[in-house]
């Protein structure tokens, strides 16, 4: 399984979090998706098929892209 934690700027509440769940969650292999709005940060757990370019692409679709490294 795969792990990610990342920051998201444009996260100002617990509906941000609860859109971005929800979207990253119907991508098949993608296991939890975990917000904190006060740090503003997101962890994704996934396995195969859902891929980091998948999950990467559709924060950005929804406009919660990660803050660039």
């Amino acid at each position: 399984m795969d792990s990610k934690t990342f920051l998201v700027p444009n996260i100002g509440c617990n509906g941000c979090v609860r859109t971005i769940q929800n979207e990253v969650s119907e991508l098949a292999g993608v296991k939890k998706v975990e917000g904190v709005v006060d740090t503003k940060t997101v962890t994704v757990e996934w396995d195969s098929p859902a891929t980091w370019e998948q999950i990467l692409s559709t924060l950005k679709e929804i406009d919660y892209a990660p803050a660039e490294a």
